[in-house]
């Protein structure tokens, strides 16, 4: 049985797929409630990605430690993060103006993104580069997997 097959007792899980929160806001949900089965990013010339495992990337705008929660931007617009109280090396992570990726689970599409963290992780070090080539890498790799 390979990787991405079901086992008994087990769903289906696909790679993260790396999207801008744009794409979140206009997608298609996959079901009556899109927390746990994702949604279909739409891509053009008629083709669709779904997703439900998220790798994002943004500036931190707001922290919420009361909810664990951090609001981030992206060039597209913004997202929430909640959960980030529980990822390993998260703290670091969360200060105004940081500059982070954040992988998760899609909990909302609208009126606002929200993604249940899994991992994070500061790129601040390299924040310009990250930011120049984040769209980039967002569109090949949706080429790839679509």
């Amino acid at each position: 049985m390979s990787k991405t097959e079901k086992t008994t007792g087990e769903r289906k899980r696909l790679p993260p797929v790396k999207v801008l929160s744009g794409q979140l806001r206009t997608a298609d949900s996959r079901g009556t409630d899109v927390s746990g089965d994702g949604c279909v990013i739409r891509l053009g010339k008629g083709r669709a990605l779904p997703v439900s495992l998220v790798w994002m990337q943004g500036t931190v705008l707001e922290v919420q430690p009361d909810r664990s929660t951090v609001l981030l931007m992206d060039e597209t617009g913004t997202f929430a993060v909640q959960g980030v109280d529980n990822i390993p090396k998260g703290k670091p992570c969360l200060s105004q103006g940081k500059y982070v990726m954040v992988m998760g689970v899609i909990q909302a599409i609208s009126p606002e993104p929200v993604i249940r963290a899994v991992k994070m992780a500061d790129l601040s070090e390299l924040a310009a580069l990250h930011r120049q080539m984040w769209k980039l890498e967002v569109e090949d790799l949706q080429q790839v997997l679509a």
